[in-house]
């Protein structure tokens, strides 16, 4: 992004290593946003490995009338080149006018990997912009379906909580610690029944999250305040 921004790009894609381009997708983003620069994320529609339907996950971030539409066009072939809006979309494909990045910056560091994208839509949301997926643009998702993943560890799920948290807490278009107040008292609650029941596995996973919560408080609040002005954050930092 830094290098980008240095050689006066107008724009930047982001694309995951297990993600394909047709041949027209830069372009028919690029073309959608110059007549709709209200956007600060455009992405194209993600297909499967195989291109014959919607990515497995990507379905779930559009609303049930879009889905239905972009099904549509994907079994006629028939493409149009709507924008819809959505609060979400993930990063395997994003064109990011370098007005965002001037508004917004890149991503926070306080989220290793995964949760940064969700973070980074917030951002925009809240800054007054918007995320959109255009339908006549595509990609091509080359990922299994993991589902559930069974039988992980605390330590593995301990993780994930995190991730979860930081997403739910460090969001900048709401007042979380109230939030946070209640998740505490609830667990403490939690680890006294646990206790009195000799669970005492359920009581170290309970204190471990406590910990967790007190170790990304001032985490989330620095995210906050500083993602709450407009700025290249965490560009060149």
């Amino acid at each position: 992004m830094s290098y980008a921004i240095k050689q006066g790009a107008d724009y930047i894609f982001l694309l995951n290593q297990d993600a394909y381009l047709e041949t027209d997708t830069i372009d028919s983003l690029i073309k959608a946003h110059k007549l709709n620069t209200d956007y600060g994320i455009l992405s194209p529609v993600h297909l499967n490995g195989s291109g014959e339907k919607l990515d497995w996950n990507f379905s779930t971030y559009l609303e049930t009338g879009t889905l239905e539409i972009v099904q549509d066009a994907i079994v006629s072939n028939k493409r149009n080149n709507k924008i819809h809006d959505v609060p979400f979309v993930n990063a395997a494909a994003w064109l990011l006018p370098i007005k965002t990045i001037n508004t917004i910056g890149g991503f926070d560091p306080i989220f290793f990997h995964y949760g940064e994208d969700n973070n980074y839509c917030q951002r925009v949301l809240y800054h007054g912009l918007k995320v959109g997926v255009v339908t006549n643009a595509y990609i091509q998702h080359d990922r299994n379906n993991k589902g559930l993943t069974p039988n992980i560890t605390s330590e593995e799920a301990l993780k994930k909580r995190e991730k979860q948290l930081k997403v739910n807490w460090a969001d900048v278009n709401k007042n979380s610690f109230f939030e946070i107040s209640q998740r505490k008292q609830k667990l403490f609650k939690k680890l006294f029944y646990s206790l009195i029941k000799f669970n005492f596995n359920d009581v170290k996973y309970r204190w471990a999250e406590i910990h967790l919560i007190n170790a990304i408080i001032p985490e989330i609040k620095k995210s906050k305040q500083k993602n709450r002005i407009k700025g290249k954050h965490y560009i060149n930092e």
